[in-house]
């Protein structure tokens, strides 16, 4: 359950995966790319060279354009990906 978790770090993986840390240790990989058609500000990240210029900025992932994903939304999908393991 997020507690107002921050995301700490990331790293990009390849194509649309980042490796996402929060403050409480949870962690893994996200494919981001369910959000490429998801409106106009998700459209550049199609470019992959964009897509991993991304930065962590107000405790998730943010990217030059300002898109971002909520952080409570990437520690569900931790969760999730978490318990098949």
């Amino acid at each position: 359950m997020w507690n107002f978790n921050d995301v700490k770090t990331i790293k990009h993986r390849n194509g649309y995966i980042f490796y996402i840390v929060f403050d409480d240790g949870l962690e893994g990989e996200i494919d981001f790319s369910e959000y490429l058609n998801k409106g106009p500000v998700f459209e550049p990240l199609k470019n992959v060279s964009f897509f991993s210029a991304a930065h962590v900025e107000n405790g998730t992932i943010t990217w030059p354009n300002g898109a971002d994903v909520a952080p409570e939304t990437l520690y569900e999908k931790l969760e999730v990906v978490n318990k098949r393991f």
